[in-house]
């Protein structure tokens, strides 16, 4: 003959389930009254109540992959400066080219490091806040925002020190 005993949670109702478990009742009863009062919804380790919003977490997922894409890509033309300002200036209708290596190999590299700790900070902090349920999808922009501001001054310094770039700008200033 086989075993008949039931299964954990077959017989026992949903209140002794919770309380095997280990959490509050559904229904708790106010000391003052006999009437029965509704538990408070799950809530994450912080106390703020979870909430399930996909299309935030798509569009939070979406913009940090197209960030990593953005970042790849200018990363490493940044780590080739020179030519990549040499193409800024053609299409910028400088004539001449970019002559300040130094500079821009440095200044590159940092740009260059500037957009992955940048991103990896953003996503960071974008999974954070998925994670505790807040609307996220302004992080990914914000953090873009912040890091393209620093880079641009990263990469502005070895532009700023080449000779056919400041005199494009006085030239275009006399105008």
């Amino acid at each position: 003959m086989t075993d008949q005993r039931p299964q954990y949670g077959e017989i026992a109702t949903l209140e002794e389930q919770r309380r095997a478990a280990g959490l509050p009742p559904i229904m708790e009863v106010a000391p003052e009254s006999a009437q029965a009062s509704p538990a408070q919804p799950p809530t994450s380790p912080r106390g703020a109540v979870r909430t399930s919003r996909p299309v935030d977490r798509f569009v939070t997922i979406a913009l940090l992959a197209y960030g990593l894409v953005n970042v790849v890509m200018t990363g490493l033309s940044y780590l080739d400066f020179s030519t990549a300002m040499n193409e800024v200036m053609t299409v910028l209708g400088i004539d001449g080219e970019f002559t300040n290596y130094a500079q821009g190999r440095l200044w590159g590299t940092i740009a260059a490091i500037v957009l992955a700790v940048g991103w990896s900070a953003t996503a960071y902090l974008s999974i954070r806040r998925l994670r505790s349920g807040k609307v996220t999808w302004w992080v990914p922009i914000a953090g873009a925002f912040a890091t393209m501001i620093i880079a641009s001054i990263c990469v502005a310094v070895p532009m700023m020190g080449d000779p056919a770039f400041v005199e494009f700008l006085t030239s275009s200033a006399l105008q």
